[in-house]
């Protein structure tokens, strides 16, 4: 774990009594797929779809087991209420456009993913002191040149929080035949 996501866990707690946010152990893999599957069938509506959400099934594989991925969680009174997480994979093409999946490769490219907060604890600062922690992770690794993300438009509020910390490079419903509908982002790397 790095000072920074030490400093801000502290800041967490002290400015919402009661949270946590650090790094995810292998006893915070159930609450965490908890959270990201209740998310997928309530906010996304899409329910599990291996395809895009086999990491759910399998956290402790996909994030805390390689060196250069993370998956952090927001606890509160012991339960996990939040995740956000860090892999070393861009966009792949298809289904995302060619020149996206070109500009984010897979190694160098820090993805953020199941950002996730339980409905009943949002609006507390949690997913942007989460984004802020995967930012300073994927900073502090040094092989990481690119921050990036998606997200689905329609969940409410998930746009505009994506916008109010970092720019659009590809919003799909501009694309012709509307893509997959879905908005891609570049978050800035925060200076090491």
């Amino acid at each position: 774990m790095s000072t920074s996501v030490r400093v801000h866990a502290e800041e967490a707690g002290a400015a919402h009594p009661g949270y946590v946010v650090r790094p995810a152990t292998r006893s915070d893999v159930d609450g965490a797929r908890s959270v990201m599957l209740d998310t997928v069938y309530g906010d996304l509506r899409s329910g599990y779809v291996p395809r895009w959400h086999a990491d759910i099934i399998d956290p402790e594989g996909v994030y805390l087991a390689p060196p250069r991925h993370t998956l952090l969680v927001a606890e509160y009174e012991g339960e996990v209420v939040a995740t956000a997480g860090v892999r070393s994979h861009g966009p792949a093409h298809p289904p995302n456009p060619r020149w996206l999946a070109e500009r984010y490769p897979s190694g160098s490219t820090a993805q953020l993913c199941r950002v996730y907060v339980r409905a009943e604890h949002r609006r507390r600062g949690l997913a942007r002191r989460l984004v802020a922690d995967l930012l300073d992770f994927a900073a502090a690794d040094g092989g990481y040149r690119a921050a990036y993300l998606h997200t689905d438009p329609s969940v409410p509020g998930a746009e505009p929080f994506w916008r109010s910390l970092g720019r659009v490079v590809c919003d799909e419903r501009e694309l012709p035949g509307g893509g997959q509908g879905i908005v891609h982002f570049e978050l800035p790397m925060p200076a090491v």
